[in-house]
């Protein structure tokens, strides 16, 4: 049987993987959510192809995350290398936070909400490390 902590940290890992598979969601929504079926043809053409392709990677790497969660939860609570994983990714999401108030100077709740969330990406990730 399982002792509670490792129980929480099989569970927060479950969460991690959760929280990156609706990321993975999200970014497949942005032609839509941001027009750029619009908004992109005003781009220079290299621009255009960047931020598809940096998005579509995007969403590749947040399922490979999501798997990786779901697929190896005690390897990334027990292994050295598990480890690294989970603050790797706890420092994805602090950087992202960063990035936040350095790029995305405006004063709109969405911004807000996705500044809450990369906040919580942090802590989700690091969680298992700390507990």
């Amino acid at each position: 049987m399982l002792n509670a902590a490792k129980s929480m940290d099989l569970m927060m890992i479950f969460l991690c993987g959760i929280f990156s598979l609706g990321f993975a969601i999200f970014h497949t929504q942005f032609w839509r959510l941001f027009d750029w079926k619009n908004e992109l043809p005003k781009l220079h053409a290299a621009n255009k192809a960047i931020m598809q392709i940096a998005n579509l990677r995007l969403i590749y790497f947040f399922l490979f995350v999501a798997c990786v969660c779901f697929i190896f939860p005690q390897e990334l609570l027990e292994t050295s290398i598990g480890n690294f994983f989970l603050g790797g990714m706890s420092v994805f999401w602090l950087g992202r936070t960063i990035e936040q108030f350095i790029f995305l100077r405006i004063n709109h709740p969405m911004a807000h909400l996705l500044t809450y969330l990369f906040m919580i990406g942090t802590l989700l990730f690091a969680a298992p490390l700390l507990l």
